[in-house]
């Protein structure tokens, strides 16, 4: 019997209290919103093991199309805890990363929709400026901007 073998990693999940104040900052950093949509039935709850549940969803779409964050607004059942505030030594989600072409361009733009740099910007020898900002809902987002390019 042949082994299955992976073809791709269709998304990242991430759950929020706003889907607006999410989608509008996952577009400031230049993903575009593929889809909005409310699931729920029978099938969903078997999915995810919550039984009936009802979840709006708004898929975000990386510019080459490969990359995607399904970010979820959960109606039914309740949040039962709140991860958002974690350190990044926290066990568990840590953050995504982003490849951006201009941090000093982006940073304001996240910083004027409630963004807040975590630590600093810094240079990783002479290929990467990095960051960490924590964003919309708390979510913590690293920006790496790539130096060699240039």
């Amino acid at each position: 019997m042949a082994k299955s073998k992976l073809i791709r990693m269709d998304n990242i999940g991430i759950v929020v209290e706003s889907l607006d104040d999410a989608i509008s900052f996952f577009t400031e950093i230049g993903l575009t919103l593929e889809g909005r949509a409310k699931i729920e039935g029978e099938w969903a709850g078997k999915v995810t093991g919550l039984g009936a549940q009802s979840v709006e969803i708004a898929m975000m779409v990386t510019p080459d199309g490969h990359s995607r964050l399904e970010l979820s607004k959960f109606i039914s059942p309740a949040v039962i805890s709140d991860h958002r505030n974690a350190p990044v030594n926290a066990l568990g989600y840590l953050r995504v990363m982003f490849a951006v072409d201009d941090l000093d361009e982006l940073i304001p733009r996240l910083l004027a929709h409630g963004a807040e740099i975590v630590g600093e910007v810094v240079k990783y020898e002479n290929s990467y400026r990095l960051c960490y900002v924590r964003g919309a809902e708390g979510i913590l987002v690293g920006l790496a901007e790539q130096l060699n390019n240039k």
